[in-house]
């Protein structure tokens, strides 16, 4: 069997690990705003997925070689459980991860997570036609394009639009390779049955939802939140899928709320 070959990643703070899991068009340094508070009480590790910018491609097919990929980080770490927070994507793999590598997973925050709703069918798809347009040498700000509406809160959209523009602009300058991967992580996101794995999660587990998510509802998060033995809920009103983007300061909070409630290992 070919060995993994570990995940590229970042560490800081000391303390019990805590890992942070990428959405699908994150990388480390999308984690930049919120860190310093987290490794005030925290070892927190930030890693970039296989087909993600730092560790390259290609991307697994299926959301559980992502976990596995997971697990062997953790174990290049010396590492033998962390909390984990993931987004989007992020929160899939963490989902996946408590539900077949339990050991592995002190406690679990899944930030607004992916449902496959029609919806995100039609979403996906067109996701799909501009990557693959710009992987085959098409403007690769059209895929900014095609992103924003759907992950984002009209709201934020007006307030930040010099932001955004500069966000486009940022985009062209990925290598090709990196589209091609992004469609490969959408495809896994696609493929994965989530519902077997909701009921295996053991850890205490916090899904947390924003009010304004086109591609996991309110109700679907609830619902998700549930199904999960023991879960917590919390809403985050006035965001869009990308929470931790739009309200930074707000995810932070919910997140330490709800570690500080997890019992310390004796």
């Amino acid at each position: 069997m070919t060995e993994r070959a570990v995940l590229a990643h970042r560490t800081e703070g000391e303390g019990e690990p805590l890992l942070l899991l990428n959405g699908g068009m994150m990388t480390i340094a999308s984690w930049n705003p919120i860190v310093a508070p987290l490794a005030e009480r925290f070892r927190v590790v930030r890693c970039d997925f296989r087909g993600q910018l730092l560790t390259g491609g290609p991307a697994p097919a299926t959301v559980e070689e992502h976990a596995g990929d997971v697990v062997a980080l953790l174990e290049a770490l010396g590492i033998g459980a962390a909390h984990v927070i993931g987004t989007s994507f992020g929160a899939e793999v963490g989902m996946a991860l408590a539900a077949l590598h339990p050991a592995r997973v002190r406690s679990l925050v899944a930030a607004t997570a992916t449902e496959i709703t029609d919806e995100f069918r039609r979403g996906a798809a067109e996701l799909h036609r501009t990557a693959d347009a710009v992987a085959g040498g098409g403007d690769p700000g059209a895929l900014v394009d095609a992103m924003l509406p759907v992950f984002y809160s009209p709201g934020y959209l007006e307030a930040h639009r010099d932001e955004l523009r500069l966000r486009r602009a940022q985009m062209a300058a990925l290598p090709r390779w990196w589209f091609s991967d992004a469609d490969a992580i959408l495809a896994a996101l696609e493929r994965f049955d989530l519902a077997p794995f909701l009921p295996r999660i053991a850890c205490p587990t916090l899904v947390l939802a924003a009010a304004g998510d086109r591609i996991m509802p309110l109700e679907r998060a609830r619902a998700m939140a549930e199904t999960i033995p023991d879960a917590r809920l919390a809403v985050v009103e006035g965001s869009g899928h990308v929470l931790v983007v739009e309200h930074p300061e707000r995810f932070v909070k919910e997140c330490l709320t709800f570690l500080a409630s997890v019992e310390v290992p004796s």
